[in-house]
């Protein structure tokens, strides 16, 4: 999607991105490894998928260097990526030449409707402005077969934060929405989402905020 035509909340978003996409797939590389309740969750989320027994594909949309799609694949799920900026794709695609990433944006996703046994909104809807977020959420459903899961993860808060430096980049300008589980919960439930568990953890390992994992079932039609 040419740059003109994104919203202009997810222009910076993207430059950011671009900028940043080599030192940010470098930096958290292993992360997953000994994150043990990120690890947990996707279990969860792929142990969902796989009980349900609907065939289709799961979906990363914000996926980024391809980090946790690779996990994924690992556990058996047949999965894809999607992210706004054409460099962590690029990124993606060299670290998991064996797995299909695309270019393009969740307000907008170039996926068919109810086609998805699952998705994902791995830390991708951090910049998202108010606006946006309900759209967003109507196009996870938009995609998901009735019966699929979704997973967000997120930072926990209610406060905005402007990001200057990052992945030992200056210069940058990239906002971070925090919301409650609380507030998820309300919107996943008004987008035609059953919220089934929400988890938070303590913030550890550098981070400044406490982690927030939500796993939702679509409406079944």
């Amino acid at each position: 999607m040419p740059t003109a035509a994104l919203d202009p909340a997810l222009r910076s978003v993207r430059a950011t991105y671009d900028q940043v996409a080599v030192d940010y797939a470098d930096l958290l590389r292993d992360h997953l490894a000994t994150n043990w309740t990120s690890r947990a969750v996707l279990g969860l989320f792929a142990d969902l998928v796989r009980a349900e027994g609907r065939r289709g594909p799961v979906g990363d949309i914000g996926c980024g260097p391809g980090r946790i799609i690779g996990h994924l694949a690992d556990l058996g799920l047949d999965v894809f990526g999607v992210d706004l900026s054409p460099a962590m794709i690029d990124v993606a695609r060299r670290e998991h030449p064996q797995l299909r990433f695309e270019v393009g944006t969740m307000t907008a996703l170039d996926i068919a409707t109810g086609s998805l046994a699952g998705a994902l909104g791995w830390y991708s809807l951090i910049h998202l402005p108010g606006r946006l977020v309900p759209v967003v959420l109507a196009e996870f459903r938009r995609v998901l077969m009735p019966g699929g899961y979704l997973l967000l993860a997120f930072q926990e808060g209610e406060q905005t934060r402007l990001i200057t430096r990052a992945y030992g980049h200056d210069g940058l300008s990239l906002t971070l929405h925090r919301r409650t589980v609380a507030e998820y919960e309300e919107l996943l439930t008004a987008a035609g989402f059953a919220v089934c568990s929400s988890t938070v953890a303590a913030a550890s390992g550098g981070e400044r905020e406490r982690q927030a994992y939500v796993v939702a079932r679509a409406a079944d039609e």
